[in-house]
């Protein structure tokens, strides 16, 4: 028999697919305390987790873990390096999220380009006046910079051209796609040069960290829009309230911070000019029963010896390198 300890619920169908194993036992905490996790972790064959720390201290105590099935697809709350070393698979969710997340960048981005928190403040404290002082800008014509073009960026990129902007891209790790209607720079720095919108589609690591501070955030023409539903901790905060307040940035929008949950008295979370969403982006009905089973099949396939290599983070651990 083997275990699967769930850290954090999933849906119904994803359980069910564990069920319909006779040789699958589960088991589902919701404390993911490391202290609770002591408790429950020793004896796993695999591990399925959303957004829930896992500390190298925890994941020690697991010596039969076989891989680790994440519920989305950033893993900066999971030591891939450990579990390199361990030859553990860490897997994420593929495409399963990313249309939600990718119509999710274009309310924020829209919300930001129309200005759209301050207006809708203005209308409920009885001030339409406001709609000769607040103005908002037209996306079509503008130029969009992808950061990251993987499966988010792409559908980001398709549905940006339906708003008739321009799509630029800037992703070193990824083949250059003239097929897909974008243009790509070579350097970080030449697309934010000509980016009036910057939509960030990467994940957190040690490289990607503060990505966007002040230099870059300086580079921008003035007007420009900022929306990151990708990570936290990829644009330096502060400096970039510090360029709406300063109106070099017509506003930005942020679906992820550098510390979730965002404290209610956050200076960035007492300007209107910045959009705000509670790190959702991918929280449709439809993501989280698509990722939900996709992390439960993941999670089979590592105990079956069957993963999908396009979805491994640490791919090496497959090969034996």
């Amino acid at each position: 028999m083997k275990k699967i300890l769930v850290i954090q619920p999933l849906r119904p169908e994803a359980l069910a697919l564990f069920d319909q194993r006779a040789d699958i036992v589960y088991d589902v905490v919701s404390d993911f305390s490391p202290a609770n996790l002591l408790q429950h972790i020793a004896d796993a064959d695999a591990i399925t987790v959303r957004d829930a720390p896992l500390p190298v201290e925890v994941l020690e105590v697991a010596e039969r873990l076989r891989v680790i099935s994440r519920h989305g697809v950033g893993f900066d709350n999971i030591p891939i390096d450990y579990c390199t070393e361990r030859n553990i698979p860490v897997t994420l969710v593929g495409a399963a999220n990313a249309v939600s997340v990718a119509e999710q960048t274009m309310f924020l981005m829209l919300a930001a380009a129309k200005s759209g928190i301050e207006l809708d403040q203005a209308v409920r404290r009885g001030d339409f006046a406001a709609r000769s002082s607040v103005q908002g800008i037209q996306l079509h014509g503008r130029t969009l910079l992808v950061i990251g073009f993987g499966r988010i960026g792409r559908e980001v990129a398709a549905r940006a051209r339906a708003f008739g902007l321009h799509v630029i891209v800037f992703d070193p790790y990824t083949a250059q796609d003239s097929s897909a209607g974008v243009t790509h720079v070579e350097t970080l720095e030449a697309g934010l040069a000509k980016a009036d919108i910057l939509s960030l589609h990467i994940p957190l690591t040690e490289e990607t960290r503060n990505l966007i501070g002040a230099e870059q955030l300086d580079r921008l023409p003035r007007g420009a829009i900022v929306v990151n539903t990708a990570r936290g901790g990829l644009i330096d905060e502060e400096a970039l309230l510090a360029r709406v307040q300063s109106g070099h940035l017509h506003g930005a929008s942020l679906d992820t911070f550098v510390r979730e949950p965002l404290p209610s008295n956050a200076p960035i979370a007492g300007d209107e000019r910045i959009v705000l969403s509670p790190h959702s982006a991918a929280l449709t009905g439809d993501s989280l029963k698509a990722m939900g089973i996709v992390t439960a099949r993941n999670a089979l396939a590592g105990l079956d010896s069957t993963l999908d290599p396009d979805l491994v983070v640490n791919k090496s651990v497959l090969y034996g390198e």
